[in-house]
């Protein structure tokens, strides 16, 4: 689907190449890539500078270490497994409990030793990690779901992205598992995104593949109801990663634990741009005003700027179940192609 040029400008909407350009090239040094490129790095980092992240189980590094991932996991309840260079979701299998010699995703699938094993040793040569390279598994505890999300995801637990520039965290929203994407938390494979205002972490609009959506498809549960709770310190933990990284144009995942509140994820140094679409809003204004007016202010004043300048008022009501996103899911904006 494609948009005139003028309607992307109107909306602010930012395209790849602007993105590229303008923010990633500019902001972000490339020798900090390493940094958020590879999530046991991340993790590792994360914890230096007192940023709570999953527990890490183990890692394995070679095929000969394969075999000892039986060890790793005995006893533990439910684990991810995650390649550390990754991206997009893929290769991350999720455990949810442990039956016997049975290991059983969210959906019930019940996996082998030999499944794990396989599994492991794909992440290992490289099959999901960016640009095929060698990778490591990264063996992590599962996370305690927040029930107070549960009508709200299915098979699942549900992140939350902020995109941060400069320190500042600009546009947030939550990415809820569905059946088609497996349970997992990727728009990509059919995810849910919903827009969450930044001053107060309330849902904004819902969006399912490139179209709009009131409730989500599988628990029926109506979205314009959500609101993320501790707010306001999952977003000083956004705003905090600036420091950490040293990177200007910043993707931020965060997941709330029932016991220990946000924790990070991981970090993208090329944040996607389907952000825009869950929040009906294009990042140019935003970006602009810091570009413009904030500069040099503590992570609490960053926050208190971000919650007063890109507060919603005024909220139209939502479009039609699922009408097309036009303009915003695909277009044209100064003759560069836009995608989410």
């Amino acid at each position: 689907m494609w948009a005139w040029p003028k309607q992307l400008r109107t909306r602010g909407i930012v395209g790849m190449n602007r993105r590229n350009i303008r923010y990633i090239g500019r902001y972000n040094d490339r020798r900090l890539y390493p940094l958020v490129d590879d999530k046991l790095k991340t993790k590792l980092l994360a914890e230096r500078h007192g940023i709570t992240t999953p527990a890490l189980i183990g890692t394995v590094t070679t095929q000969f270490g394969v075999k000892h991932i039986r060890e790793m996991i005995t006893d533990v309840a439910g684990f991810v497994i995650k390649p550390a260079k990754g991206s997009g979701g893929k290769g991350i299998l999720v455990v949810e409990r442990v039956e016997g010699d049975r290991y059983i995703k969210p959906s019930g699938v019940a996996l082998t030793l030999a499944d794990l094993e396989r599994h492991v040793s794909n992440i290992l040569s490289g099959l999901y990690s960016l640009g095929g390279t060698p990778d490591v598994a990264v063996v992590e505890a599962l996370i305690n779901f927040d029930e107070r999300f549960s009508a709200y995801t299915y098979e699942g637990v549900p992140d939350i992205r902020v995109v941060v520039f400069r320190g500042y965290p600009v546009m947030a929203m939550m990415r809820l598992s569905t059946a088609a994407s497996d349970g997992k938390a990727n728009l990509h494979q059919g995810a849910v995104g919903v827009g969450l205002d930044i001053a107060t972490g309330r849902a904004l609009r819902g969006v399912q593949f490139d179209r709009t959506r009131q409730a989500h498809p599988d628990t029926g549960h109506e979205l314009a109801s959500l609101v993320i709770p501790e707010w306001r310190t999952l977003l000083l933990l956004a705003a905090s990663c600036y420091e950490v990284t040293g990177l200007g144009y910043l993707g931020t995942d965060m997941v709330l634990d029932r016991d220990r509140g946000p924790m990070l994820l991981e970090l993208n140094a090329r944040p996607g741009l389907a952000i825009q679409m869950a929040n009906g809003e294009g990042l140019r204004r935003r970006l602009d005003l810091v570009e413009r007016e904030a500069h040099g202010a503590e992570v609490s004043a960053r926050v208190d700027f971000a919650q007063r300048q890109f507060a919603r008022q005024g909220e139209l009501p939502p479009p039609a179940e699922g009408v097309p996103l036009a303009g915003v899911a695909a277009g044209a904006y100064n003759g560069e192609r836009f995608s989410a």
